[in-house]
Order: C-alpha cells, then structure tokens, then sequence
C-alpha cells in the first residue's frame, strides 16, 4: 500500500464528535496522575461505546504470569459458540497505562457473539507501577497458559487468534512474534492502530500530533511511564517494527485509523509483513481518528470496523456457516 498523504480530512461524523471532545474542554491525561487517568479513561469509555451484549457465559479468572504473579482476566463464551469454541485472546489498549477489561467488555461481548467464539480479555499490569517489559510478558505469558489450558477452557487450540488495539495492537504484535518463535499454532492477529516504531517520527505523527484527541505530548507521557529508558525503545517487545525476521508470522489484518499519529507506522508493519510473504490485510477507515473503535455508540465507521472484525475471524475460525 502507497503511503497516506496528510492530513485527511475528517469523516463528518467524526468531525462533529472532535468538536464537541474539544467543547467539553476535558484535561488531557497527562494533567493527571496514573490513578486519575485511570478513572476518567474509564468514565469516558462507557459514553460512546456500543451497548453490551448478553453473550452465553461470563467467567473471571486469574492467570499466572510468572514469578509468582498473576493477572486478572475475563473469558466470555458467545451465543451459538460450539464447544471446543475458537478464541480471540484480547489485549486492551490505553498507553500501556489505562484502560482494563472492564473498558472493554462490550467489545468483547460483540466479538464473542459476532464470531460465535470465545473472547479471553486480559488485565496486563499496567505502568508506571509496572514498566516495560511487564505488559508484554504478561500478555505473552497469557498466551501460552492458554494454550496450555486449552481443555479446561474449552477451546480448539487450532483455532486461536490475537487481538488488540493501539497499546494492545502493539502487546498482541510482539506477542504473535514469540509465538511463532516458540511453536504456538497461532491462526490469526487482529491489529488495531498499534503502534509498531521505536520513535515517533513521521508524518502521521507531524500531521496529527494536535487536535484529534490522541495528541504528541499524552503519547509521550504514556512512553514516559512506561519504558524505564530510550534503550527498550529499541526493544522490538516495544518497537515490533524491529524485529529481526518476519517469516512464518500468523496471518494478519490490520485496522487503521486515517487521522491517526500511529497510521504511518500501522502502514509500515503491514509492508514488512507483505515484504516476508505473511498473508496481510489492510483496512484505513477514511476520516477516522485513534480509538475510534470504542465509539461504536456515536460512529458509524466504528461499527464498521466491527463488522469487518467478526467478518474476518468469522473465516479465520471457519464459523460462518456453525449452527
């Protein structure tokens, strides 16, 4: 795919929500502290998401992550899934520094339903109480327990799929990697907006970097407390776009935003997966603008890109036609 020329213009309905963001005159998250940011990015994403579905069964569960630690996650079985069901391993965005499956769970039920599968959304430790490379080892480890679990949970272990969005796009990304390295049969990854690049540099970044709610100085704060220096900006566990060998990666679809800061990077990731021969597709939402996913109660283009979401692991899992 061509590179994107910016900025782009808004989608009207869009442009009306910025307006209104931008009316509201909220304080930026890097006015707060983690905690406080924690709680307002919580607050917020319930007025904007799709409503939450009845799905067949909710289950809360603690995984082991190592060293004695264990995260909270929560497995939802969607309507009309068969048993063993398929599986989405969710990993919710925010920065690595907000956001829980709390934030996410209509996504979640969406996806369980839509794609009559089961949906393992993960509570990763977030930062600054847990810096690099805490998330990523997390939701790694998250995986292989998974996996392992695969009879207990009730799932088909050859029918498994990563996905996440921005901060989680980038945690599912490096996780689909090790995966790989390390056998898992990994059938799909679900890529929204993530960021893949070591430094935020280019055009996108310039020509979104204010006025489309996801602004340079809150993804600085967020890197800020997240990574411990510049040295694990070179990490590819942060930077996937550095990793040494794409070959042999589970096929990919990548969900891009237009007006995003982290669209050129999304954009260069999906080359670098075509480039090592990875079966990749690549949908940019005209006039949309980071996390516009979560707005589904207010866009059509976010309900849009759910369709497109259920529709591609509806083939990937092979459950367009299950009864």
């Amino acid at each position: 795919m061509a590179e994107l020329r910016h900025p782009r213009p808004l989608d009207p309905q869009v442009a009306d929500l910025v307006s209104r963001v931008r009316r509201a005159n909220r304080p930026p998250y890097w006015q707060y502290t983690p905690q406080q940011a924690r709680a307002v990015h919580e607050k917020a994403s319930k007025v904007l998401e799709i409503a939450a579905a009845e799905v067949a069964a909710v289950r809360d569960l603690d995984i082991p992550v190592g060293d004695g630690a264990t995260i909270g996650a929560r497995l939802y079985t969607g309507m009309l899934s068969a048993d063993p069901a398929p599986l989405v391993i969710f990993s919710h965005g925010g920065g690595f520094t907000v956001g829980s499956v709390n934030d996410y769970d209509a996504i979640c039920r969406m996806l369980a339903n839509g794609a009559r599968c089961k949906v393992l959304s993960l509570d990763y430790r977030l930062a600054p109480e847990h810096r690099f490379p805490t998330a990523a080892d997390d939701v790694y480890a998250a995986w292989r327990w998974a996996f392992e679990r695969h009879d207990m949970l009730g799932i088909d272990p050859a029918r498994v799929a990563g996905m996440g969005d921005s901060a989680g796009g980038t945690l599912t990304a490096q996780a689909a990697l090790r995966a790989r390295d390390d056998g898992l049969p990994l059938a799909a990854q679900v890529l929204l907006y993530p960021g893949t690049s070591a430094w935020q540099d280019t055009a996108s970044h310039r020509a979104y970097a204010t006025g489309y709610l996801l602004d340079e100085r809150t993804i600085q704060w967020f890197f800020n407390l997240y990574l411990r220096d510049d040295a694990d900006r070179l990490d590819w566990r942060f930077a996937v776009l550095d990793a040494p060998e794409f070959v042999g990666l589970a096929p990919a679809f990548l969900q891009l935003a237009e007006c995003d800061p982290l669209v050129d990077e999304g954009l260069a990731y999906g080359r670098k997966l075509e480039a090592a021969r990875v079966p990749v597709r690549i949908q940019v939402y005209e006039g949309a603008i980071h996390s516009f996913y979560n707005m589904g109660g207010a866009l059509r283009v976010a309900r849009q890109a759910h369709r497109d979401s259920v529709d591609y692991l509806r083939a990937v899992f092979e459950t367009s036609n299950e009864a």
